[in-house]
């Protein structure tokens, strides 16, 4: 068995407090608008609209191709990287959403 690169608390901390939201905006700069008060973003997989933001969950969705997305999950479908290129990516956007 090979030993874990990232703790559970680590990967917990960037699934739940970095907020996707501003990651789509801000740090991955998704084309984004709100519309009738409702967040929109352009799905990295299948380039619909279709898509949502929940907050309390801190997922975003799109209805088109019914994906959901984590901080995590949506930085490597944005990116093509590996998991622990991605992880490497969000460590110090960690700290940067402690202070936004």
């Amino acid at each position: 068995m090979t030993k874990r690169c990232f703790s559970s608390s680590q990967l917990y901390a960037m699934r739940n407090q970095i907020n996707i939201q501003r990651l789509i905006e801000k740090k991955l700069q998704i084309p984004s608008r709100v519309i009738k008060g409702c967040f929109r973003f352009l799905c990295p997989l299948c380039n619909g609209s279709d898509t949502a933001v929940n907050p309390k969950t801190n997922l975003a969705r799109c209805f088109s191709c019914k994906m959901n997305f984590n901080p995590i999950d949506l930085v490597m479908a944005v990116t093509a990287q590996s998991f622990v290129e991605t992880v490497e990516y969000l460590k110090p956007h960690l700290a940067d959403n402690r202070t936004d």
